[in-house]
């Protein structure tokens, strides 16, 4: 009888400890306020600082992931290491713009790694740039890929394709190192600011991080992968007049759960 309670109680000991290590895999996550994060692809930096300038009024705070860094002049790094120092993050993507997930499935990911990232980090990190963040170029993504750069880069970001209702639409930050953000050039398919607004204010009312990401800032839009001056003031407006708080894609590194 003493051998049986003796096996009841070492029994119940290891699930209190499983139970206990299972709890700490699913930690809750962290509060935070609503807010968005405007990003920027490729490698229009006057057009960026240009944008910069304009909306210095709103406090506003922008990733901007960089491809081709050895190939921008000297002028334009002086202008991301400015635009740094003010704050603005500086992050990936892609050292020669490769569409990832065609590249590999005709090289495989580790000539992948060896051709588009490891150069990447090398240069950025030679140029004085503190990158903790990647954008996938095209928005194109895997999971393998993700698993590859994951020892590289706190968050990873692809694209959200669609014109889903807010509440359906995948970028808004789930609390989850992939994220992804809704494209406001206005040549995207699915781009309005009726559209906007709606996210901006699901966003708002659910306490959000809204993702969006453009590419090259103008006043006025005369081919693809444009987003007008416009749009940027609309947003910045309705951020200040609302309440919601700037983020930078590295700053969702200390609200994942851990």
């Amino acid at each position: 009888m003493k051998l049986f309670f003796t096996k009841v109680l070492l029994l119940l000991m290891f699930f209190t400890i499983f139970s206990c290590e299972t709890k700490k895999q699913k930690a809750d996550p962290k509060p935070y306020k609503a807010g968005v994060i405007l990003s920027f692809d490729d490698v229009y930096v006057d057009e960026w600082y240009e944008a910069d300038q304009a909306l210095k009024k709103y406090g506003w705070k922008a990733t901007f992931n960089v491809c081709r860094i050895d190939s921008i002049g000297a002028p334009q790094i002086k202008k991301l290491l400015e635009m740094q120092k003010e704050g603005h993050e500086i992050a990936a993507h892609g050292y020669h713009h490769y569409n990832a997930v065609k590249f590999v499935q005709k090289n495989g990911i580790d000539e992948y790694m060896k051709q588009e990232i490891d150069p990447m980090i090398i240069s950025m990190k030679r140029l004085g740039f503190n990158v903790s963040t990647f954008a996938y170029p095209y928005g194109e993504r895997s999971d393998a890929l993700d698993k590859a750069l994951s020892d590289d880069y706190k968050i990873i970001r692809g694209r959200a394709f669609g014109g889903e209702a807010p509440e359906k639409q995948d970028s808004f930050f789930n609390n989850s190192k992939i994220v992804f953000a809704f494209d406001i050039d206005n040549s995207h398919i699915h781009f309005s600011i009726p559209y906007v607004l709606e996210l901006l204010d699901y966003a708002k009312k659910h306490n959000k991080i809204l993702l969006l990401c453009g590419h090259k800032p103008v006043k006025n839009v005369t081919e693809n992968y444009q987003t007008k001056i416009e749009t940027l003031e609309f947003i910045c407006k309705y951020m200040k007049l609302n309440d919601l708080k700037f983020y930078k894609t590295s700053d969702l590194d200390d609200l994942l759960p851990e």
